[in-house]
């Protein structure tokens, strides 16, 4: 096996961390530090980040957080099956369709409960 043809890729991830680790440290150096009271804020949480830690807050957050992972998934398994499209037949379709429909449920499932309604 022979090492060279590797070089490019190696190369590659050579100069990419390089240049991450230029702009990270250029940001550092060269951005503004002017914190205020809204920047420090807590965002998205509710509450307090550095309180009592037994404190009661809304599971609601819980549930937009799961509904976006399902979501997620759901697109990271229909980009190979998009690609794969033309090979896979009928039988990749129909078992594609199937996935959607169980997924498409559980989506009207969740709209049923309220669980995407925000008060």
């Amino acid at each position: 096996m022979n090492l060279q043809q590797y070089f490019p890729v190696l190369l590659f991830i050579v100069v990419a961390t390089l240049i991450g680790f230029a702009l990270l440290t250029a940001g550092s150096l060269l951005g503004p530090r002017r914190p205020y009271a809204e920047k420090l804020s807590p965002y998205e949480c509710g509450f307090e980040a550095f309180e009592d830690a037994r404190m009661k807050f809304d599971v609601r957050y819980y549930l937009v957080a799961i509904l976006f992972i399902l979501f997620d998934l759901e697109i990271a398994f229909l980009f190979p099956w998009a690609i794969a499209q033309g090979t896979v037949g009928l039988v990749g379709f129909w078992t594609v369709m199937v996935f959607l429909a169980v997924l498409t449920v559980g989506f009207i499932y969740e709209w049923k409960k309220g669980a995407l309604d925000w008060e």
